[in-house]
């Protein structure tokens, strides 16, 4: 049984004024191509298949495009709700769905509900995998509220509650299992899914910070033993605390421009009557350039001219700027513009990051504020600007005055 990992496409996504509907067709049309080229037996999409949780009429069309392909190409379908995602929007299909062997669990439901058995390739029925298929848990879904806990200690009971739920899912798992190898005279491999974070998980700013109600990382050791543990939320491809089987994909397309240099991909899950046999990253091509460049002014000539050399008048390189100055720079827009003149790039963002002299001021500041007065720390900072002395006499005699008064009003 091979399994394709995916997850958080984020389909409808709208990126800084900009629309991902290419990207995200590209990867559709080069998915359907993996799944032939790689005898894919099911395509499971692990949370996060929506941006929003009304998106917009070309992403649905995506979506259904997804499920009738490979429907057609005899290839199972399970997709599993994520924190982005509606519980609605994805239900209201799921009948329609399952005539197209796409399997949608929106959201979380008594533990015998949760079991999806995959078939192998082909559309003849025989099972190939059990999923416990748990989506995103919100806190309603297991647990009750209750007065006067301190926010450690609703911590502790999510924590609890998602791991007893676990439990009863993995549980009616392997009584599924003990069933199909009567039936079947062979052992159906067991695996779970999440959208959630884990302990040791590395995280990045394009993920929105929802974990599981108050729960901020579940425990790798919380998850009960399955032959594999399919995993979303986290857009960066990763093992989980060095464990080849609890694993996520990451994103197939960069969110964010913190994730412009990572490598995307799939994961490729193979396992039979013995457990996992193997997990193989699939990259995912670069359908869209998308670079964060910085550095002073001068510098990012220079990087903009590299970055450039990526993109084509077609298919220009978005990109994030971030000038790094410690002197104030009016017209930056207009700088940074007149750079890019005539070269296959948008800038889609500029950010300007003060460089080493107040980095220094600041770091200072932090180690020695207890032995400073109200004033030396003024002064320290007035120190940093540019200013002519009458100015910057002027400024601290109008501190002193001001401070002088608030004293007076205080006593």
């Amino acid at each position: 049984m091979r399994i394709l990992h995916t997850s958080d496409w984020h389909l409808g996504q709208h990126f800084m004024g900009k629309s991902r509907q290419a990207e995200h067709q590209a990867l559709v049309d080069w998915l359907l191509g993996a799944v032939d080229a790689h005898a894919v037996d099911a395509v499971l999409i692990a949370g996060d298949i929506f941006d929003t949780g009304a998106p917009p009429s070309y992403a649905r069309e995506l979506y259904s495009q997804l499920v009738v392909r490979l429907h057609s190409a005899g290839v199972a379908l399970l997709l599993l709700g994520g924190n982005h995602d509606s519980v609605a929007t994805l239900g209201e299909s799921r009948a329609m769905l399952a005539c197209l062997s796409t399997t949608v669990v929106a959201a979380v439901g008594k533990p015998e509900d949760q079991l999806v058995v995959l078939p192998a390739r082909g559309g003849k029925g025989e099972p190939g995998c059990i999923v416990c298929a748990v989506p995103f848990v919100r806190p309603r879904d297991v647990m009750q509220s209750q007065a006067g806990q301190s926010a450690h200690d609703k911590q502790l009971s999510m924590q609890a509650a998602l791991q007893g739920y676990y439990e009863a899912v993995v549980q009616a798992g392997r009584a599924r299992q003990a069933e199909l190898h009567i039936t079947l005279g062979r052992t159906v491999p067991l695996i779970a899914t999440g959208h959630l974070t884990t302990v040791g998980a590395s995280s990045n700013e394009s993920v929105r910070e929802i974990y599981v109600g108050a729960l901020e990382a579940f425990p790798t050791s919380a998850f009960p033993p399955v032959d594999y543990v399919a995993l979303g939320h986290i857009h960066k491809p990763q093992k989980v605390g060095g464990l080849a089987h609890i694993r996520y994909c990451g994103s197939p397309i960069p969110l964010g421009f913190d994730e412009a240099k990572q490598t995307k991909e799939v994961l490729l899950v193979d396992l039979d009557a013995s457990g996992l046999q193997a997990v193989t990253p699939l990259e995912v091509p670069r359908f869209q350039p998308l670079l964060s460049v910085s550095g002073n002014l001068d510098a990012l000539a220079q990087a903009i001219a590299s970055a450039a050399a990526q993109g084509s008048a077609e298919k220009p390189v978005w990109l994030e700027v971030t000038v790094m100055e410690d002197d104030y720079v009016s017209d930056l827009p207009a700088r940074v513009s007149a750079i890019t003149q005539g070269l296959p790039v948008e800038v889609l963002r500029v950010r300007r990051q003060r460089g080493t002299a107040a980095a220094a001021l600041v770091q200072e500041a932090l180690e020695t504020l207890d032995e400073l007065s109200p004033h030396d720390v003024f002064a320290k900072r007035l120190a940093q600007e540019d200013l002519s002395p009458e100015l910057h006499a002027a400024l601290d005699q109008r501190y002193r005055e001001v401070l002088k008064s608030l004293t007076e009003d205080a006593v």
